[in-house]
């Protein structure tokens, strides 16, 4: 497999570069958080003990985050190797960091305030990543590997 000489991440892509960067890292502590649950024997116990309901959405909660995590660290390795795949990626990642926010926004019991700070770098990301990715000529130049 050969790669094209593309041109090097810098400029603009340095931003999102380290929103990704950033996010695999806050996945990343998200995901240790998740295995002290499963680590420790009285969180354990505390866990089995809760009802079936919230039982159920701690798993799902716990398997999406393994999503997550997984899905950004492939975008990272992606975006070091410049695979044109990217920027459609990016922009989904994007949407899925909203929906996010949105979901935590409307369902998770905690300030509104704390909830507006949480939707409103998603979706200023959103805004302004969005459109360059789709438009820019940099990106095109950059993400030229198969």
């Amino acid at each position: 497999m050969t790669t094209t000489s593309a041109e090097r991440i810098g400029g603009w892509l340095l931003g999102p570069l380290a929103w990704l960067l950033m996010a695999l890292l806050s996945t990343s502590l998200a995901l240790v958080l998740f295995a002290g649950t499963l680590a420790t024997p009285q969180m354990l116990t505390a866990l089995t003990a809760q009802p079936t309901k919230d039982l159920v959405m701690w798993l799902v909660s716990f398997a999406f985050a393994i999503a997550i995590w997984y899905y950004t660290l492939w975008l990272v390795i992606a975006f070091f190797k410049r695979r044109r795949s990217v920027p459609k990626h990016y922009i989904i990642w994007l949407l899925i960091s909203v929906l996010l926010a949105v979901k935590s926004f409307a369902f998770s019991p905690i300030s509104d305030e704390m909830a507006l700070r949480q939707l409103l770098f998603p979706l200023l990301a959103a805004a302004l990543m969005v459109p360059y990715f789709k438009r820019s000529a940099r990106v095109k130049k950059t993400f030229i590997n198969p």
